[in-house]
């Protein structure tokens, strides 16, 4: 009969301790991750939280009643306050801004990010580092400068200045789109040229749907950006016909303070298209991110 050196039942049992020890502090680890993001969860969530418990709660109840859980659930508050201003109008042209906004900035910065990424001309990094340059001018200093050439062509009072700018590269995307087409390989191009076709062909047919990700994120992006604008909207529309949802919030605003409750379902239902679609583009978003930061 076959003897086990007593070493070798020591040897082995160390080993078990060892990776039961490693495991329990992979727990532990985990443990305290799991709850530091719950702890940021509800501190950023909160808000949100809040603006519903308002939202539901009695026009009697918004000012006296700090608990978030609300004595009567007043439902009908948030078609009172759809119907307290002609928001249907106001969602006509935040549609319009955002859907035609969000076009044109995917037009104008992946056509500039493909330019920069694929095509070879005398400075183009030059071109390039100048473009980005422009990231560091604070909007302010151009503000009145731009006003004042939208003035003289005669579009203020309109959505152009809030639409054709989208159609011109901005420095943040194109930076996004080049990372994303330098990494596929030039040889997709090369074999395309050797089929005939054009810089245009090889751009649609070939760049654009292997870049779904990034595309993607520009669309949440400036969807977002587009549909949350507040300070465009209020500087160049005259019109209460133009107004848009972010300009139509200020009328729970009266000369006997805010109606708090409508204020918030308003706010709510104007908030519910971006949460709705970062929800399901979130994966989209990061893998256009990941791919964003990726040099090939």
């Amino acid at each position: 009969m076959t003897t086990i050196h007593p070493s070798i039942h020591q040897g082995g049992a160390r080993k078990s301790n060892r990776v039961v020890s490693h495991f329990r502090k992979l727990g532990l680890v985990k443990t305290v991750a799991f709850l530091i993001l719950l702890v940021g969860s509800v501190a950023v969530l909160y808000p949100l939280f809040w603006m519903l418990s308002t939202a539901l709660k009695s026009d009697a109840e918004v000012m006296v009643n700090p608990s978030l859980i609300p004595q009567a659930w007043a439902w009908d508050n948030f078609i009172k306050a759809w119907n307290s201003a002609p928001f249907g109008t106001y969602l006509k042209n935040t549609v319009f801004i955002t859907v035609v906004g969000t076009f044109g900035a995917l037009v104008g910065n992946s056509l500039a990010g493909y330019g920069f990424a694929k095509i070879k001309f005398r400075g183009r990094e030059l071109v390039f580092m100048c473009a980005l340059g422009t990231m560091m001018i604070p909007g302010m200093v151009t503000l009145v400068p731009t006003y004042v050439l939208f003035s003289r062509l005669g579009w203020v009072g309109t959505f152009l200045p809030l639409i054709v700018p989208s159609f011109t590269a901005g420095a943040y995307y194109t930076f996004l789109l080049r990372q994303s087409f330098m990494s596929i390989p030039m040889s997709y191009n090369e074999a395309a040229k050797l089929e005939g076709a054009n810089e245009m062909q090889i751009f649609t047919r070939i760049i654009l749907p292997l870049s779904k990700p990034i595309l993607t994120t520009i669309i949440v992006f400036e969807f977002k950006a587009k549909w949350n604008d507040y300070f465009g909207p209020m500087l160049y529309l005259t019109s209460e016909k133009q107004y848009t949802l972010q300009l139509g919030l200020r009328t729970f605003r009266g000369t006997a303070g805010v109606e708090w409750q409508k204020f918030m379902a308003a706010s709510l239902i104007v908030m519910a298209p971006t949460i709705i679609m970062y929800i399901f583009m979130q994966k989209y978003i990061l893998e256009g991110m990941a791919s964003g930061g990726i040099k090939g």
